[in-house]
Parts: C-alpha cells; sequence; structure tokens
C-alpha cells in the first residue's frame, strides 16, 4: 500500500507540475494577448491621431490657398464685333464679343461670349448695346440659363442710338454670365466699339 501511495503520490506531483507549466503558459498567452491589445490600442490611437494632423494640414491647406486667393483680380470688358451689322437671327443668339480689350483673372472666353467666375463673390456687369435702324433692339443678360436682366429700346428717328445697363450679381464659383440678342433683333458694331460687354469682382463671399 505504500509502494502505491509513493506512486500516486509521484503522479499526483507531475499532475501538479504539468498544471503549473500550464498554467504558467496561460499567464504567457494572456500576457502577450494583453502586450498585443495594448499595442493595437496605441496604434488605433495613433491612426486617429495622424488621421486628426492629416484634417489639420488639409483645413491649413485649403485655408493657403484661399488666402493667396483673397487678392485674386477679376475684371473684363469686350467689344462686340469689327463686322458691323450683328443679326437678325432666326432664334435667340448668345453674344460673343471677340475684342477683348482686357480679361484679368480669364473669367471672360471670347470664343463663346460667357464669362466664368473663378471664386464665389458680388459682380458688378455693364453693357451697351448699339443699332443705327429704326425699330426695336434688345438684350438679355443671362446668369447660368436664368434670365436677369432685359435691356430694350427704340431707335425711333434713325441714325446711331444705343442702350446700357448695368447688375450687381451674386455668383457662386463657376456660374456663367452672358448676353444673348433675341430673335429677328439686332444689333451694330464696327472698330469705334460702339456695343460692349464689361464686368468685374466687387468683393468674394
Amino acid at each position: 500500500m505504500q509502494t502505491e501511495a509513493s506512486v500516486q503520490s509521484a503522479r499526483v506531483s507531475q499532475l501538479e507540475g504539468g498544471l503549473t507549466e500550464r498554467l504558467n503558459t496561460s499567464a504567457e498567452l494572456a500576457a502577450r494577448l494583453w502586450d498585443g491589445e495594448e499595442q493595437l490600442t496605441a496604434l488605433r490611437s495613433e491612426g486617429s491621431a495622424l488621421s486628426l494632423r492629416l484634417g489639420q494640414a488639409e483645413g491649413r491647406l485649403q485655408r493657403l490657398n484661399d488666402l493667396g486667393s483673397v487678392d485674386q483680380q477679376v475684371a473684363f470688358s469686350a467689344g462686340l464685333s469689327d463686322s458691323g451689322s450683328v443679326g437678325p437671327f432666326d432664334q435667340e443668339t448668345t453674344l460673343v464679343f471677340s475684342k477683348t480689350f482686357a480679361n484679368t483673372g480669364d473669367a471672360y472666353n471670347q470664343s463663346t461670349g460667357v464669362f466664368r467666375a473663378p471664386l464665389s463673390g458680388f459682380y458688378f456687369f455693364s453693357f451697351t448695346a448699339a443699332d443705327y435702324l429704326k425699330g426695336y433692339t434688345g438684350v438679355y443678360l443671362y446668369r447660368n440659363e436664368q434670365r436677369v436682366v432685359f435691356s430694350l429700346g427704340l431707335n425711333a428717328h434713325g441714325g446711331y442710338a444705343s442702350l446700357s445697363a448695368g447688375v450687381v450679381l451674386q455668383l457662386q464659383r463657376g456660374d456663367g454670365v452672358r448676353l444673348a440678342l433675341p430673335a429677328s433683333y439686332r444689333l451694330y458694331d464696327d472698330s469705334r466699339n460702339f456695343s460692349l460687354f464689361c464686368g468685374f469682382l466687387l468683393f468674394r463671399l
């Protein structure tokens, strides 16, 4: 019986040793897992910090870009044509003022006749339209596809006559402004520049 007890005691000691070893291994694994979780948390925190710093940097860059364009100057003036009569046309037609006298900021396109706002803000536009025959003449001013102004004149006596108008418009960046001649109407221009289209930025939004 003493021998059997000794054997069982030895087995118990082996089991306890194995259990202790497994407990130590489990503790080591738990410690490694904890370290891994801490590292993951640190990486997540670092990633969040980097994202925040990136957002702040992008914000500063945008502000710098905005500051860099605060003093951007936008102004243009253009004459209609040297060809004499323009129109009448069968349908409403955008007027292309092809003689550019000034185009600071390159916002006016002398090929299409459209001014495209490079900055959001308030702009002033004016135009003069001339003709020399009796009858009505008129010009639409458009903001994008919206008619804003219709300036109409009657030349009752014949000979050179003109009409003029001006307007302040609030534009978003990319908005277009143009003049259009209604169907059956006509204008006149030559090297003396009777018909003009002008505009400039008053201030930014």
